[in-house]
């Protein structure tokens, strides 16, 4: 009788332990969560002139600030004025920000005189008033596409040196303007 208990206290803790077994596998109730996938941020495009080293179109990320923008475009001239700058404003797309030189120009959102950004554009197109390369200004020839301040003098000096251009192709005779820089640049500038 003793083995019959044992028996049955062996089979009574079999039951209880398929049971507790039964509870901890089963498959929880309820619909399974999907997660989503995170927004894909479309990069904003800023064009960057004026007093910086390396001007251009950049692309940013949503909530950028005009520091970052003078960062990617290798940072300011030695001529910058960023008295009127506010480094913590935000960007936007499809702006063009103007770093000035001393005595130029605030920083504007809008497009430059003699210049549009179009969207999509690496470089400037053609408005009214395009940029005489005879008698421009260096700051004003920095504000080129692909020309900082660097290239902007030695074009003066080259005019001064040699006299004024005949055509815009002949702004290729400066040292480090090539037919990739001449293409960006073509349809902003002029001789008369």
């Amino acid at each position: 009788m003793k083995q019959a208990g044992y028996v049955l206290i062996g089979l009574f803790l079999g039951l209880i332990m398929a049971g507790a077994l039964m509870l901890v596998t089963r498959l929880p109730g309820g619909t399974p969560v999907k997660l989503e996938e995170p927004p894909t941020q479309v990069p904003i495009e800023v064009h960057v002139i004026g007093a910086v080293l390396r001007p251009g179109l950049y692309r940013f990320s949503e909530g950028s600030r005009v520091q970052d923008a003078i960062t990617a475009a290798g940072g300011l001239s030695s001529e910058a004025d960023v008295t009127t700058l506010n480094l913590a404003a935000k960007l936007e797309d499809g702006e063009q920000l103007t770093i000035p030189f001393p005595g130029g120009a605030a920083p504007t959102k809008l497009s430059t005189p003699g210049f549009q950004v179009l969207p999509g554009a690496g470089t400037p197109t053609p408005r009214a008033g395009l940029v005489n390369i005879n008698t421009a200004s260096a700051a004003v020839l920095s504000s080129l596409p692909g020309i900082g301040p660097t290239i902007a003098q030695r074009i003066v000096d080259y005019r001064t040196a040699h006299g004024p251009f005949a055509h815009v192709q002949d702004i290729m005779n400066v040292p480090g303007i090539g037919p990739a820089t001449f293409d960006n640049i073509r349809n902003a500038i002029t001789v008369q």
